[in-house]
């Protein structure tokens, strides 16, 4: 059985979809059901449901926020996946683990590969990066899986954002100088529950890996994809331009590059995500049908 920690999120919403139409056994629980910070929550649950494989999908995602309260984006980021590492460690679960792109500074011209060193810019990024070295500390049976630019159907991230504005303003000023590798939760959904029997048959597949989405894009290609995508359902085809980071200042630095090599991931597990653009569209389609209340069609 597959136990994750952070069931309300995003991710963890997904991971749940996914389980129940692959019929496999999955239980997620809530923030409120386990606090991945709180030893006794996190010991309790485990005792309780004695999985196979652990999955780490809670944590703080606030990126801007973090800059004022970084303490909050530790104990989420930080002391939640040492808690959890620990207990994973004393009940000998091997455990995955979601980490991100803004570990890196974005100053690299190509692609990340999971042996450059980390440099995160701000807060969010130290503390996800600190959460990587408390994982590794407390157990070596785990898998960390880097991601950059996370969307999908439940929660809150960029495609419901622009597909929001596009309803309502006939111009979206986007940033084009940040580029990166836009990751769907149905594709890391399926990833992580394919790579779970290896993991609990002790495969000796362990550490640091990147998996985003297939191709590279910068914010401004993603929000025109989006718009294209949608337009044809509602008839709203707002105009997208380009601008610079410099026009859109925000609390906490970017990296300017968030492209990851996803190719060591393929190679050991034999698994690659699909294409951006075609999640995209496919996403678009599936939020704008629920929105407008019709089965949009999925290909």
């Amino acid at each position: 059985m597959i136990l994750v920690f952070g069931g309300n999120g995003q991710l963890g919403q997904e991971l749940v979809r996914a389980g129940a139409a692959q019929e496999a056994p999955l239980v997620a629980l809530s923030h409120a059901e386990a606090d991945i910070a709180h030893a006794d929550a996190v010991r309790d649950a485990i005792a309780r449901h004695q999985p196979a494989v652990v999955v780490n999908a809670a944590g703080y995602t606030k990126v801007d926020l973090a800059e004022s309260e970084p303490e909050a984006a530790r104990a989420g980021n930080e002391t939640g996946p040492a808690v959890l590492g620990a207990a994973c460690a004393v009940a000998r679960v091997p455990r995955i683990h979601i980490s991100t792109d803004y570990v890196f500074d974005g100053a690299k011209p190509g692609a990340y590969l999971e042996s450059d060193p980390v440099a995160p810019l701000g807060a969010y990024g130290r503390s996800k990066a600190a959460g990587e070295a408390a994982l590794r500390a407390a157990t070596p049976r785990h898998v960390i899986m880097r991601t950059s630019w996370v969307y999908g159907e439940f929660g809150t991230n960029f495609v419901k954002t622009m597909l929001r504005l596009a309803a309502t303003r006939d111009e979206l000023r986007v940033v084009a100088d940040q580029r990166g590798c836009p990751t769907s939760t149905g594709d890391l959904a399926r990833a992580i529950l394919s790579i779970a029997p290896r993991l609990a048959a002790g495969d000796d597949v362990w550490g640091t890996y990147h998996f985003a989405g297939s191709g590279v894009t910068t914010f401004h290609g993603f929000a025109c994809r989006i718009v294209a995508a949608q337009a044809p359902l509602t008839g709203r085809n707002p105009r997208v331009t380009a601008i610079t980071t410099a026009e859109y200042p925000t609390p906490a630095r970017r990296p300017a590059n968030s492209e990851l090599d996803s190719s060591l991931f393929a190679r050991t597990f034999g698994i690659r995500a699909r294409p951006w653009d075609e999640e995209t569209d496919r996403i678009t389609r599936a939020l704008v049908g629920a929105e407008h209340g019709k089965a949009a069609h999925v290909a």
